[in-house]
């Protein structure tokens, strides 16, 4: 039976072979949602996927788009708010 705190199903279950020849349960958190656009919901691009504690790891131009609205905005709609504030 598992401990109480892997019972629930946010917990990701995964079989794994020890040394010694025994299958054993390991539980590890689920990955997040993707990033999704915040005008159109298109999933995002390079923006990674990943628990809090695996995205710190990570270096600051590996987290997000390194240009305006980037890991907010999708290139299409990011596109198209340059070039409306270009005419302006």
């Amino acid at each position: 039976m598992p401990e109480g705190r892997y019972r629930s199903r946010s917990y990701k279950r995964t079989f794994k072979k020890t040394p010694g020849g025994e299958t054993v349960l390991h539980y590890k958190r689920k990955k997040p949602s993707k990033h999704i656009c915040a005008e159109c919901g298109k999933e995002l691009n390079a923006v990674p996927r990943g628990r809090p504690y695996e995205i710190r790891k990570l270096s600051k131009t590996k987290r997000r788009p390194n240009r305006p609205y980037g890991g907010n905005l999708c290139t299409e709609c990011s596109r198209r708010l340059f070039k409306s504030e270009a005419r302006l």
